[in-house]
Protein backbone atom coordinates (compact mmCIF):
# COMPACT_ATOMS: atom_id res chain seq x y z
CA UNK A 1 0.00 0.00 0.00
CA UNK A 2 1.07 3.83 -0.91
CA UNK A 3 0.07 6.51 0.91
CA UNK A 4 0.23 10.70 0.81
CA UNK A 5 0.71 12.32 4.10
CA UNK A 6 0.49 16.34 3.60
CA UNK A 7 1.60 18.87 6.16
CA UNK A 8 0.32 21.59 6.87
CA UNK A 9 1.94 24.99 9.57
CA UNK A 10 -0.44 23.92 12.49
CA UNK A 11 1.29 22.76 15.84
CA UNK A 12 -2.02 21.15 16.85
CA UNK A 13 -2.42 17.63 16.35
CA UNK A 14 1.05 17.37 14.78
CA UNK A 15 2.53 15.05 17.15
CA UNK A 16 -0.34 12.75 17.67
CA UNK A 17 -0.09 12.95 13.72
CA UNK A 18 3.48 11.60 13.74
CA UNK A 19 2.07 8.85 16.09
CA UNK A 20 -0.49 7.27 13.88
CA UNK A 21 1.47 7.19 10.87
CA UNK A 22 4.27 5.35 12.86
CA UNK A 23 1.59 3.31 14.24
CA UNK A 24 0.80 2.48 10.55
CA UNK A 25 4.27 1.87 9.31
CA UNK A 26 4.81 -0.46 12.55
CA UNK A 27 1.57 -2.25 11.57
CA UNK A 28 2.28 -3.07 7.93
CA UNK A 29 6.30 -2.83 6.91
CA UNK A 30 5.78 -2.82 3.37
CA UNK A 31 3.54 0.66 3.72
CA UNK A 32 4.91 3.10 1.60
CA UNK A 33 4.50 6.76 2.58
CA UNK A 34 5.25 9.72 0.64
CA UNK A 35 5.32 13.09 2.87
CA UNK A 36 4.34 16.52 1.38
CA UNK A 37 5.16 19.59 3.14
CA UNK A 38 3.92 22.80 2.38
CA UNK A 39 6.29 26.01 3.21
CA UNK A 40 4.79 26.55 6.94
CA UNK A 41 4.39 22.51 7.84
CA UNK A 42 8.13 22.52 7.19
CA UNK A 43 8.91 25.04 9.51
CA UNK A 44 6.64 23.72 12.30
CA UNK A 45 7.84 20.25 12.01
CA UNK A 46 11.52 21.47 12.66
CA UNK A 47 10.44 23.76 15.63
CA UNK A 48 8.74 21.08 17.16
CA UNK A 49 11.85 19.11 16.93
CA UNK A 50 9.70 15.80 14.32
CA UNK A 51 12.37 16.36 11.70
CA UNK A 52 14.19 13.07 12.71
CA UNK A 53 10.92 11.33 13.06
CA UNK A 54 9.84 12.24 9.87
CA UNK A 55 12.76 10.34 8.07
CA UNK A 56 11.84 7.09 9.84
CA UNK A 57 8.30 7.61 7.80
CA UNK A 58 9.09 8.53 4.44
CA UNK A 59 12.78 7.25 4.11
CA UNK A 60 13.76 8.68 1.05
CA UNK A 61 13.03 5.50 -1.74
CA UNK A 62 10.98 5.69 -4.56
CA UNK A 63 7.32 6.75 -3.25
CA UNK A 64 8.90 7.17 0.31
CA UNK A 65 10.15 10.63 -0.40
CA UNK A 66 9.65 14.17 1.51
CA UNK A 67 8.93 16.47 -1.12
CA UNK A 68 8.83 20.39 0.12
CA UNK A 69 7.24 23.43 -1.25
CA UNK A 70 9.95 25.10 -1.48
CA UNK A 71 11.63 23.09 -3.66
CA UNK A 72 8.28 22.22 -6.24
CA UNK A 73 8.35 25.29 -8.27
CA UNK A 74 5.24 26.52 -9.05
CA UNK A 75 3.17 24.07 -10.98
CA UNK A 76 4.19 21.38 -8.45
CA UNK A 77 4.84 18.64 -10.81
CA UNK A 78 5.12 16.04 -8.09
CA UNK A 79 1.10 15.97 -7.30
CA UNK A 80 0.89 14.62 -11.26
CA UNK A 81 1.37 11.11 -9.12
CA UNK A 82 -2.28 11.01 -8.16
CA UNK A 83 -3.57 11.50 -11.51
CA UNK A 84 -1.15 8.43 -12.04
CA UNK A 85 -2.80 6.38 -8.80
CA UNK A 86 0.44 5.95 -7.45
CA UNK A 87 -1.60 6.25 -3.83
CA UNK A 88 -4.54 4.09 -2.68
CA UNK A 89 -4.82 7.35 -0.25
CA UNK A 90 -4.31 10.63 0.94
CA UNK A 91 -4.23 12.12 4.23
CA UNK A 92 -3.90 16.14 5.16
CA UNK A 93 -2.84 15.79 9.37
CA UNK A 94 -3.35 18.25 10.59
CA UNK A 95 -5.06 20.91 8.17
CA UNK A 96 -4.64 24.41 9.17
CA UNK A 97 -7.98 26.72 9.00
CA UNK A 98 -6.24 28.54 6.19
CA UNK A 99 -5.68 25.29 4.04
CA UNK A 100 -9.18 24.26 4.88
CA UNK A 101 -10.39 27.76 3.83
CA UNK A 102 -8.59 27.71 0.42
CA UNK A 103 -9.86 23.79 -0.27
CA UNK A 104 -13.57 24.93 0.69
CA UNK A 105 -12.86 27.64 -2.13
CA UNK A 106 -11.24 24.98 -4.20
CA UNK A 107 -8.09 27.09 -4.38
CA UNK A 108 -4.92 24.66 -5.10
CA UNK A 109 -2.44 27.36 -4.87
CA UNK A 110 0.28 25.50 -2.11
CA UNK A 111 1.90 21.88 -2.74
CA UNK A 112 -0.72 20.50 -0.01
CA UNK A 113 -3.68 21.78 -1.54
CA UNK A 114 -2.44 21.27 -5.07
CA UNK A 115 -1.78 17.66 -4.33
CA UNK A 116 -5.86 17.41 -2.81
CA UNK A 117 -7.02 18.73 -6.14
CA UNK A 118 -5.06 16.19 -7.74
CA UNK A 119 -6.47 13.61 -5.54
CA UNK A 120 -9.81 14.71 -6.04
CA UNK A 121 -8.98 14.71 -10.05
CA UNK A 122 -7.54 11.24 -9.69
CA UNK A 123 -10.36 9.31 -7.96
CA UNK A 124 -7.78 9.06 -4.81
CA UNK A 125 -9.56 9.14 -1.72
CA UNK A 126 -8.77 12.43 0.13
CA UNK A 127 -9.12 12.56 4.39
CA UNK A 128 -8.43 15.46 6.35
CA UNK A 129 -7.67 16.49 9.84
CA UNK A 130 -8.79 20.26 10.43
CA UNK A 131 -7.36 21.85 13.79
CA UNK A 132 -10.25 24.08 13.92
CA UNK A 133 -13.50 22.41 13.49
CA UNK A 134 -15.83 23.96 16.12
CA UNK A 135 -15.92 25.18 19.90
CA UNK A 136 -12.57 25.89 22.00
CA UNK A 137 -9.08 23.58 21.75
CA UNK A 138 -5.77 23.42 23.19
CA UNK A 139 -2.91 23.78 21.53
CA UNK A 140 0.45 22.66 22.15
CA UNK A 141 2.82 25.88 22.20
CA UNK A 142 6.72 25.23 20.89
CA UNK A 143 9.63 26.32 22.92
CA UNK A 144 9.36 30.24 24.41
CA UNK A 145 10.95 31.96 27.07
CA UNK A 146 9.18 33.10 29.74
CA UNK A 147 10.09 36.49 30.34
CA UNK A 148 8.23 36.70 34.49
CA UNK A 149 10.75 34.23 34.95
CA UNK A 150 13.87 34.72 33.12
CA UNK A 151 16.67 36.59 34.79
CA UNK A 152 18.29 37.89 32.18
CA UNK A 153 21.58 35.97 33.22
CA UNK A 154 24.70 37.92 31.91
CA UNK A 155 26.12 34.63 30.63
CA UNK A 156 23.03 32.34 29.44
CA UNK A 157 23.73 28.92 28.84
CA UNK A 158 21.10 27.85 26.55
CA UNK A 159 21.87 31.22 23.91
CA UNK A 160 25.49 30.37 24.36
CA UNK A 161 24.98 26.35 23.88
CA UNK A 162 22.39 26.34 20.96
CA UNK A 163 23.87 25.40 17.84
CA UNK A 164 21.16 27.03 15.92
CA UNK A 165 21.93 30.41 17.16
CA UNK A 166 18.19 31.05 17.96
CA UNK A 167 18.15 32.61 21.59
CA UNK A 168 18.62 36.08 22.13
CA UNK A 169 15.94 38.01 24.64
CA UNK A 170 13.31 35.28 23.00
CA UNK A 171 13.16 31.97 20.97
CA UNK A 172 13.94 32.73 17.02
CA UNK A 173 11.44 29.69 15.91
CA UNK A 174 12.26 30.23 12.43
CA UNK A 175 16.18 28.58 13.33
CA UNK A 176 14.96 26.71 16.54
CA UNK A 177 15.23 22.76 15.69
CA UNK A 178 12.90 22.15 18.96
CA UNK A 179 15.91 19.87 20.36
CA UNK A 180 15.27 20.84 23.94
CA UNK A 181 18.68 21.50 24.83
CA UNK A 182 17.97 24.79 25.96
CA UNK A 183 14.95 23.77 28.61
CA UNK A 184 17.85 21.57 30.35
CA UNK A 185 20.58 24.45 30.30
CA UNK A 186 17.91 26.89 31.92
CA UNK A 187 18.55 26.76 35.58
CA UNK A 188 15.81 29.09 35.90
CA UNK A 189 13.35 26.98 34.11
CA UNK A 190 12.49 30.02 32.23
CA UNK A 191 12.12 28.14 28.76
CA UNK A 192 9.64 25.66 28.18
CA UNK A 193 6.76 25.16 25.84
CA UNK A 194 3.30 24.80 26.69
CA UNK A 195 -0.73 24.62 25.96
CA UNK A 196 -2.55 28.04 24.78
CA UNK A 197 -6.56 27.89 24.67
CA UNK A 198 -8.14 28.72 21.80
CA UNK A 199 -11.55 29.45 20.28
CA UNK A 200 -12.52 28.24 17.01
CA UNK A 201 -13.70 31.08 14.45
CA UNK A 202 -17.00 30.96 13.48
CA UNK A 203 -15.47 31.37 10.01
CA UNK A 204 -13.35 28.11 10.29
CA UNK A 205 -15.92 25.85 10.88
CA UNK A 206 -18.47 26.99 8.59
CA UNK A 207 -14.95 26.20 5.87
CA UNK A 208 -15.18 22.90 7.60
CA UNK A 209 -18.36 22.34 6.97
CA UNK A 210 -18.20 23.48 3.17
CA UNK A 211 -15.20 20.59 2.83
CA UNK A 212 -16.99 18.09 4.52
CA UNK A 213 -19.66 18.18 1.63
CA UNK A 214 -17.45 18.29 -1.32
CA UNK A 215 -17.18 15.12 -3.60
CA UNK A 216 -13.60 12.65 -2.73
CA UNK A 217 -13.14 14.44 0.49
CA UNK A 218 -13.98 13.09 4.32
CA UNK A 219 -13.18 15.04 7.37
CA UNK A 220 -11.71 13.37 10.37
CA UNK A 221 -12.13 15.28 14.17
CA UNK A 222 -8.80 13.70 15.30
CA UNK A 223 -5.70 11.76 14.20
CA UNK A 224 -6.27 8.84 15.56
CA UNK A 225 -9.66 8.34 13.50
CA UNK A 226 -6.84 7.01 10.28
CA UNK A 227 -6.89 4.37 12.12
CA UNK A 228 -9.89 3.17 11.78
CA UNK A 229 -10.15 4.26 8.07
CA UNK A 230 -10.81 1.05 6.04
CA UNK A 231 -8.89 2.49 2.93
CA UNK A 232 -6.14 3.05 5.09
CA UNK A 233 -6.09 -1.03 6.57
CA UNK A 234 -2.80 -3.27 4.98
CA UNK A 235 -5.69 -5.55 3.82
CA UNK A 236 -6.20 -3.07 0.91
Amino acid sequence: MNLAWGITGAGHFLRESFDVFKELKQKNPELKVTTFLSRAGEEVVRMYGLADELSGISGGGYLEECFYEREQGSSFPKTGRFLLQKYNALVISPATSNTTAKLACGIADTLVTNAVAQAVKGGIPVFIVPVDIAGKLESKMPYFIDREICMRCEICPPALQCTRHAISDQIDLLKCDGCGLCVRLCSYGAIRGGLAKLKVRDVDSKNVRILSKLEGIRILNHPQKILNVKELSPKN
